[in-house]
């Protein structure tokens, strides 16, 4: 099973979104958008934007811990990672989003 993009709305009434894996796991997550057409376009975005490489921002957190940022053409951050303990499962966690960032598929929470 391929992932898709859940996208909700905030106890604030704002937007995100959330890419997940074909197993239901969160692999990306936005930042928060005013407006869901905001959150779509950032949608389109990671769809644009998860096959290359450049875009991908590798970090390591004060923790010890790495993640990683999708980064848009511009270089706005559109979602980050959870925290892996490892390189290689932020690796991982990379070519999933690679993988399934394409999805069309979105499961409107709104």
């Amino acid at each position: 099973m391929s992932g898709w993009f859940e996208l909700s709305r905030s106890s604030d009434n704002q937007y995100r979104f959330v890419l997940k894996a074909g197993n239901g796991e969160i692999i990306l997550t936005s930042e928060l958008y005013r407006t869901k057409s905001s959150a779509e376009n950032g949608i389109t975005s990671v769809q644009t934007n998860c096959p290359l490489d450049d875009r991908y921002e590798k970090k390591t957190a004060s923790n010890g811990k790495y993640y990683f940022n999708l980064k848009a053409a511009n270089h706005q951050v559109i979602g980050t990672s959870q925290m892996y303990a490892t390189l290689q499962s932020r690796e991982t966690g990379i070519a999933s989003v690679k993988s399934n960032g394409s999805s069309k598929t979105i499961k409107d929470n709104t």
